[in-house]
């Protein structure tokens, strides 16, 4: 089939556990021999010169700026009246694009309608009216990642909601929650199917926006890291820690992600300290909402003095193969979450073979089933012991990396591709009316993650 799937997030210059997502896809579709079309709206003008169209898609390195102002009244007027038409961008190899390769989808085309991500948003905030899109050849089936008030015209449109966090956690983020529900709502109606990533989402999506089970499909995740970044000897990754972080291997514990408060970064530092571990914290990730209130135990005299002394280590964001260095030499993952979609972290820390500390709530115990620590996100007492349960017990480090391992194996790409195959099967099969039916033909999906499972594996 003819397959498209939005650039949104695979745009923006730091990549978001969404943009893995939408990359992992398009790779999985090719594998299956689809021939996939990415569609960006980068703020590039059309331009009639193809050189030029080359050159204006890797102009601006951060991709698409998310919801700028519009600077022309004809920038939110035009969508209402007729359908944007894309035009496609060259790839003929006149722009050198190695430096982009690490974070490119797998592609048979590219697409751009400028600034369509912006305009629809507005579109939508100001007068609830949906943007279209008309494709330059016919598309069966349209994959939008993210959340957008957004169709794809003569395509069924499937949408990915990976979680409804600003409805559970209102207090996590800064989204508008009235505009979100509208959103949300809408999609819940538009949609021709909608996909997510766990069973923890699709009871949500279900309950509160009303989807009849036939409509929703969780397929779950692919984890996917190279196999040239694990397949590097203890040795010279060893060395690679020494050098770049000034960290022993094995000898420091690892908490990653954006810090924000559903990551929970204020517990898992009061937490540690409590425990007095001996061991240093490696935090890593970009700031966000309300990072400061997560971070206060790093601010003033006794902050600096931590930061000074390397108790507590922070990192800004990193690369991927630096990322997974971390992982790989880390004593263990921390990823205590208040609220997960998914809770790709639990995973790349298994597939390294570092034991995970995780939440014993909603996705992240449904990942994780017995291969990780789980503990109460809330309670700080319950993170400091289960930390100094692993730290201190070679066993028990053993065993959970041992399990991970196993359940890191129920997500496989391979595995992905066939939940993926059935679903794309089922929606390009099924009718408008038959869509809304009460059917089994969206299927059931086995938690990968529990020991029975694994015992039988």
């Amino acid at each position: 089939m003819k397959v498209m799937v939005d650039g949104f997030n695979l745009a923006l210059a730091q990549g978001t556990g969404v943009a893995t997502y939408a990359r992992n896809l398009t790779h999985n579709l090719k594998a299956l021999g689809h021939e996939v079309h990415v569609i960006y709206g980068m703020n590039a003008a059309q331009d009639r010169s193809a050189v030029m169209r080359e050159i204006g898609f890797y102009d601006e390195p951060g991709g698409a700026r998310r919801f700028e102002s519009v600077r022309r009244v004809s920038d939110l007027i035009s969508p209402l009246f007729r359908p944007v038409t894309a035009y496609q961008i060259p790839v003929s190899g006149l722009v050198i694009n190695r430096e982009f390769a690490p974070k490119m989808p797998n592609f048979d085309k590219l697409w751009n309608a400028p600034k369509l991500f912006d305009r629809a948003h507005r579109t939508f905030g100001y007068f609830r009216r949906w943007s279209s899109v008309n494709p330059a050849s016919p598309i069966q089936i349209m994959h939008w990642t993210y959340p957008l008030p957004l169709r794809l015209n003569g395509a069924k449109n499937v949408y990915t909601l990976h979680d409804l966090v600003p409805l559970r956690l209102p207090y996590t983020t800064l989204d508008n929650k009235r505009f979100y529900l509208k959103l949300m709502t809408a999609i819940a109606r538009k949609s021709d199917h909608i996909v997510t990533v766990s069973e923890t989402s699709k009871q949500d999506i279900m309950a509160l926006l009303k989807v009849p089970e036939s409509k929703v499909t969780n397929t779950y995740q692919a984890v996917d890291i190279p196999s040239s970044y694990l397949d590097r000897s203890i040795e010279e990754l060893k060395g690679e820690l020494k050098g770049s972080f000034g960290l022993q291997y094995k000898n420091y514990l690892l908490c990653y992600g954006a810090i924000e408060p559903k990551k929970n970064v204020g517990r898992i530092i009061e937490a540690y300290l409590a425990g007095n571990v001996g061991k240093p914290l490696v935090i890593a990730g970009s700031t966000g909402w309300k990072s400061d209130q997560e971070l206060r135990l790093l601010s003033g005299v006794e902050g600096e003095r931590l930061l000074k002394r390397r108790t507590i280590i922070r990192l800004p964001y990193l690369s991927f193969v630096q990322l997974v260095n971390l992982i790989r030499g880390a004593t263990a993952v921390l990823f205590p979450s208040l609220y997960e979609g998914f809770g790709l972290p639990i995973l790349e820390g298994m597939m390294c073979g570092t034991p995970v500390i995780t939440s014993n709530l909603g996705s992240m115990k449904e990942i994780a089933g017995d291969a990780a620590l789980l503990v109460d996100p809330y309670n700080t007492r319950d993170i400091k012991e289960a930390i100094m349960a692993l730290v201190s017990n070679s066993p028990l480090q053993s065993e959970k990396s041992a399990l991970g391992y196993k359940v890191a194996a129920c997500y496989s790409n391979e595995r992905y591709r066939d939940r993926l195959k059935s679903l794309y099967e089922t929606i390009a099969g099924c009718s408008e009316d038959a869509r809304f039916a009460d059917t089994t033909s969206a299927k059931k999906v086995d938690v990968p993650g529990r020991s029975r499972e694994l015992e039988s594996s």
